[in-house]
């Protein structure tokens, strides 16, 4: 691993070398009146796998023993410029709290600096005033909270998170945002929807009202963290389960559209796609990618956990995929022929084995 940027002194701080110009007239005018698109649509990034959270069906807890508990370094984030240039958005967030990192508003800037929207997943834990308006300030457009219910009951599954504590973290940031008329920043719900607790969904528009926010965004359990909570997702075979969540899902969706506020959702359902198959992940791998607060290069999140298990048939090792490293040519890595060919096999309807059973191939949104 280099120690440095290249051609950079040593002991200058990497993320602000001033060869990290923002974007031409010429080069912006050409993206949004000539239609033409940057390669990427958004890089996700983990800028920390360092999370106080201990929920029931994340590896980080399920996997505590051999979990990687790392900062992202500030140099290793300057490597992703050239990536950030052909990227139209990047979202902070893996398997940590991303306001933990000390250096997360400086990665803000440079990635705005690249021309790229830059949004967040949160727990809200470290939320307070002062937080508030550094993120209304720095240009971020997208901040989601992460909830598993839309009370403390329905919410229990994330230990060490309290629903009240997020809830006040919203308020925090909305009294701000409201202040300082940051009308550029969009608060969000992150909602995982847990089969066990499917009627708490229910309770999502009267929490958006509360909240004022402007969106939920409903997922399912998709990385399956420890034996027996496969009960907790949805598979495409699970016809009644699904009919049941589609119900739940369809009428909050409604209720929310009613008070002019967005519900969306995806669930899983076989679906023909062009190759006799079911259609390409909803994840966009075709334009996406993760990177991983080591700098390595990932299709996504569900194939780069940050965890050493001690048996090499693990499916964390067994499934890993990775196709290079930031501190190699990032968007060389993203052109290479494997990553192509990993792309293209998606796109087919014939994946690599980590993606032949995963739900996000499967669903279907609502």
């Amino acid at each position: 691993m280099c120690s440095k940027i290249d051609g950079k002194a040593p002991g200058a701080d990497p993320l602000r070398d001033p060869r990290f110009k923002e974007p031409s007239v010429w080069r912006m005018l050409q993206e949004s009146l000539f239609c033409k698109p940057r390669a990427l649509d958004c890089i996700q990034v983990e800028v920390t796998s360092v999370c106080p959270g201990r929920c029931t069906y994340c590896p980080h807890t399920t996997q505590a023993s051999v979990w990687r508990s790392r900062h992202m370094e500030a140099e290793t984030f300057a490597r992703l410029w050239p990536l950030m240039r052909e990227s139209g958005r990047v979202h902070l967030q893996g398997w940590g709290e991303p306001f933990l990192h000390p250096r997360f508003m400086d990665f803000v800037a440079l990635a705005r600096r690249a021309g790229c929207r830059v949004s967040t997943t949160t727990a809200g834990l470290r939320m307070d005033e002062a937080l508030a308006r550094r993120i209304v300030d720095s240009g971020i457009d997208i901040v989601a909270f992460s909830l598993v219910g839309t009370d403390e009951a329905g919410n229990a599954p994330r230990e060490g998170v309290p629903f009240g504590r997020v809830c006040e973290a919203i308020r925090t940031l909305q009294r701000v945002r409201k202040a300082r008329m940051g009308v550029h920043l969009e608060l969000h719900l992150a909602y995982l929807l847990l089969a066990s607790r499917l009627e708490s969904a229910e309770g999502l528009p009267d929490l958006m009202d509360e909240l004022d926010v402007h969106a939920a965004v409903i997922s399912t359990l998709d990385y399956v963290a420890a034996p027996g909570m496969e009960a907790e997702g949805f598979a495409p075979h699970e016809t009644e389960k699904l009919a049941a969540a589609r119900a739940v899902l369809s009428r909050v969706a409604a209720e929310a559209a009613r008070r002019g506020r967005s519900v969306y959702y995806d669930l899983p359902a076989p679906r023909s796609g062009a190759a006799g198959g079911v259609l390409p992940c909803r994840e966009n791998a075709a334009r996406t990618l993760y990177v991983d607060a080591e700098g390595r290069l990932s299709p996504c999140i569900y194939v780069n956990l940050p965890v050493d298990p001690l048996d090499p048939a693990a499916p964390e090792t067994v499934n890993r995929r990775v196709f290079g490293s930031a501190y190699d040519d990032p968007l060389a890595v993203w052109e290479s022929a494997p990553f192509r060919a990993f792309r293209a096999a998606l796109e087919s309807g014939e994946p690599d084995a980590p993606c032949r059973t995963c739900p996000k191939r499967f669903e279907n949104g609502g």
